[in-house]
């Protein structure tokens, strides 16, 4: 296998058979109809030791947290209001009950911030290293889930948080390993990747607004992330070098560092998305008075699907190149 997207495209159903389903494989997340008002979302992920984290860059508990977060990321970018979620873990001889006990810790206190409910999973042993799925589940008014393929011509692309933070962080505990010495900046730079928080508040705001809104979540960096709304809505997006939101502690990095973790680097969990030129400044607006943020940082217009980097009044395609499993490295 070369590509898992393309891989998934292949083995998506051609047809269905749930007359409740209303959006399956594609999104972030799936959505289909449980009572007349509300409609139920499911995300799975998994994270394997070795490929979607180390131990000398989390710990026991962070890696739970974050196994949750992931998932909770994805139902924030359907607008949804997180409820339940399972754990299904296989455990290797090299991790300890207490070990496991923190991983659960982790995942647990991340639930009680969004009052969600462990309800069931499953634990197996292996011979390998550990692997954790989680599946999350959530509710969402009937008809105000928000997906990928809703930009046009004319919309302004925004995000709700700094981008390439994680990144960044991520480079320092490689670098320094797990216990730093840190500075204050760096700290904040290690805790964005090591505890993200999914944007579940500024995903329930665009769900209820009453706008035409495309969202997806920053888990594989923002040209990835543009270049699946792109993809999906069939549109030309434009972003702006210069608008990226990038965190005062990375000010001292090059222009070009910060420009490489805002666009590739991944695991940020803000939203972006696109809006119609006429609403965003009332968004905008809703946002700043509780204190979150929105930042436009492109706009949308007619041409081939695909994103385009704006800088210094240069314009250049920049690639998916988020995380592909299968990809050949080396």
């Amino acid at each position: 296998m070369e590509d898992e997207f393309v891989f998934i495209t292949k083995i998506s159903p051609e047809e269905t058979y749930q007359k409740g389903l209303v959006r399956g494989i594609g999104d972030d997340a799936a959505v289909y109809s449980s009572s007349d008002q509300m409609e139920q979302v499911v995300c799975v992920d998994t994270m394997v030791e070795g490929v979607h984290f180390r131990r000398d860059t989390l710990s026991p508990y962070q890696i739970g947290k974050k196994g949750l977060a992931i998932n909770v990321s994805d139902l924030a970018a359907m607008g949804a209001i997180p409820t339940y979620y399972l754990v299904s873990i296989a455990v290797p001889p090299s991790w300890t009950e207490e070990e496991l006990t923190q991983l659960y810790k982790g995942m647990n206190e991340l639930a009680e911030t969004h009052r969600m409910d462990l309800i069931g999973g499953d634990t197996v042993s292996t011979n390998d290293v550990l692997v954790l799925t989680v599946t999350a589940i959530g509710l969402v008014e009937r008809g105000k889930a928000r997906y990928r393929d809703q930009a046009k011509a004319g919309d302004l692309i925004f995000l709700t948080g700094y981008a390439g933070t994680s990144a960044a962080g991520l480079d320092l505990l490689f670098q320094k390993g797990l216990h730093g010495p840190f500075s204050i900046e760096e700290q904040e730079l290690v805790k964005a990747h090591q505890e993200p928080l999914p944007h579940v508040i500024e995903g329930r705001i665009l769900s209820t607004a009453n706008k035409r809104i495309s969202l997806n979540d920053v888990s594989d960096g923002v040209a990835s992330e543009a270049n699946e709304l792109a993809e999906a809505s069939r549109a030309k997006f434009i972003i702006k070098s210069d608008k990226l939101p990038i965190h005062k502690a990375m000010h001292s990095y090059p222009k070009e560092k910060q420009l490489k973790y805002a666009l590739f680097g991944g695991e940020d969990f803000v939203l972006i998305g696109t809006v119609p030129k006429e609403d965003a400044k009332d968004l905008e607006e809703e946002f700043h008075q509780i204190g979150l943020m929105f930042e436009i940082v492109g706009f949308v217009e007619e041409g081939e699907p695909g994103v385009f980097l704006l800088e210094e009044n240069k314009m250049k395609k920049v690639e998916k190149n988020g995380y592909n499993h299968f990809k050949k490295r080396g």
